[in-house]
């Protein structure tokens, strides 16, 4: 049989294509290759975006807004100095881009204006860090992307 450079051409073709979809069909069915990109209920957190957006802007408000900072012991948040930390309530919640399986959620229950995350939880990389907060009936939101 005589193969001309057209056959060849479509042969190469096939076989690059056939490369390309084993690869593709592979990273879309490993285990160890699975990014969620997105949170769960993705639609139901849009619809609270508002209220998102004035917790925001309530915290704009204030003297100073939380701050963090990595410490050997972990990741630690200082809450306002001049606010009472005993008055404040919420959660601190840990979101992961890549792995929804490294999330966590934190209550805030603080005996003093430091809340320390401690290292064990924390995976190298990079992190959301949202805080909702509530302090004598006014609602408040940190949200910050760091890398630990």
């Amino acid at each position: 049989m005589k193969m001309n450079w057209g056959t060849g051409i479509a042969i190469v073709l096939g076989l690059f294509i056939a490369f390309i979809l084993y690869f593709v069909i592979r990273i879309s069915t490993e285990e160890k290759y699975d990014f969620d990109l997105v949170t769960e209920e993705y639609y139901k957190k849009e619809l609270v975006f508002q209220k998102e957006m004035d917790d925001e802007a309530n915290s704009s408000t204030l003297k100073s807004n939380i701050s963090g900072k990595k410490i050997p012991e972990g990741w630690m948040l200082t809450f306002p100095e001049n606010i009472d930390y005993s008055k404040i309530s919420g959660t601190v919640t840990l979101y992961r881009p890549s792995n929804k399986k490294l999330d966590f959620e934190i209550p805030l229950k603080l005996s003093s204006s430091e809340l320390l995350i401690p290292d064990e939880r924390m995976v190298p990389g990079r992190w959301n860090t949202i805080v909702q907060w509530n302090y004598e009936g006014e609602d408040y939101l940190y949200k910050k992307e760091i890398t630990y």
